[in-house]
């Protein structure tokens, strides 16, 4: 699945990789990962990139592979256009430095066709993004940051949330004028598993602690439905 195809993603039927990862031709790596997120919902994905954690709440995210975490361009009441700075490691690779700018899920998605699959329940969230390397990433003459692309879209279940991840590393690279090998070297078939690992594994913890964190958070603003 390449990126201009991700409206599949809108559709709870099945695709053709759920959890893998593949190389295309021009070197761009595109890793899938797929987490049940058991007593969560939408609502509580989402509403985590809005909470913004810092870096005790980001360890928290994955003991491990996490190390720092600092928000900047944040505006209250939703996570897009925030820009997260963070410093992680993916499953025993060296830690690195990385910016992810959140972007409106309408920037990766027809309009129409996302606005259809929230009403009628197909999708209950969906976290959108550009991504590129350094805690200071470059970005382009529109502003967006210059590297990679990740998108987290979940469904509401009567179990929790299936959330599907997916990452298209190097997106950028190819129109830049890098060459197929360069694009493969710089993202090896190794970061493939070890991201689809990391992804797994850290949207896994996050399922443990979430419901509660969430529920004592809004307490106070609002009702909070409990999904179990």
């Amino acid at each position: 699945m390449r990126l201009n195809e991700v409206g599949q993603l809108l559709d709870p039927a099945p695709l053709a990789l759920e959890m893998g990862y593949e190389r295309f031709d021009d070197g761009v790596l595109h890793v899938a990962v797929r987490t049940d997120l058991r007593g969560c919902t939408g609502e509580m994905f989402e509403w985590w990139f809005r909470f913004r954690p810092d870096t005790q709440q980001y360890i928290w995210w994955h003991p491990v592979d996490h190390e720092f975490s600092e928000w900047s361009d944040y505006v209250e009441g939703t996570h897009v256009g925030s820009v997260h700075h963070a410093r992680e490691s993916f499953t025993g690779l060296p830690a690195q430095d990385v910016t992810i700018q959140f972007r409106d899920p309408i920037e990766f998605f027809e309009q129409s066709a996302y606005e259809a699959a929230r009403s009628n329940g197909s999708i209950s969230a969906a976290v959108c993004a550009f991504a590129g390397p350094g805690l200071d990433a470059a970005t382009g003459e529109d502003g967006r940051v210059v590297g990679g692309r990740l998108l987290h879209v979940a469904r509401d279940t009567s179990l929790g949330c299936a959330l599907r991840s997916h990452f298209f590393l190097g997106q950028d690279m190819p129109a830049m004028g890098f060459a197929p090998d360069v694009v493969t070297e710089i993202f090896s078939d190794e970061l493939g598993r070890a991201l689809l690992m990391h992804s797994y594994n850290e949207f896994t913890f996050l399922s443990r602690f979430l419901p509660s964190l969430y529920i004592a958070e809004n307490r106070d603003s609002a009702p909070v439905a409990v999904p179990w």
